[in-house]
């Protein structure tokens, strides 16, 4: 395909123009998308701030927590913090990254 000087300047100019036109709406696009989380965000913060929807907003306050940690007759009677609700709540991390060097080396396709 021949191409003078003047249809290559002229589709310069048309793809330019695209591309500032396409720069442009990407910004504004954007710009609409951070509006929106920001509303959001706002409406969210302001919902969890009002007592007459949320009445326990925090997780210490929750009557049945409290229940569940009771000294006297709770499941988790030891605490918060200890052994069996560290035992029943808490995992643990288990190092498999030699397996799974093993199995790549072996050539299986491993997706995480």
């Amino acid at each position: 395909m021949k191409m003078n000087r003047r249809a290559f300047i002229k589709t310069c100019g048309i793809m330019t123009g695209y591309a500032v036109l396409g720069l442009n709406l990407a910004k504004e696009a954007a710009a609409d998308v951070m509006d929106f989380v920001g509303l959001r965000q706002k409406s969210v913060y302001a919902t969890d701030a009002n007592p007459k929807i949320y009445k326990l907003r925090k997780s210490q306050d929750n009557p049945m927590i409290k229940k569940l940690y009771d000294h006297k007759d709770g499941f988790l009677h030891d605490g918060p913090c200890g052994h069996m609700s560290h035992h029943l709540l808490h995992t643990h991390y288990i190092d498999r990254s030699a397996k799974a060097a093993a199995l790549k080396s072996k050539g299986f396709k491993l997706n995480f």
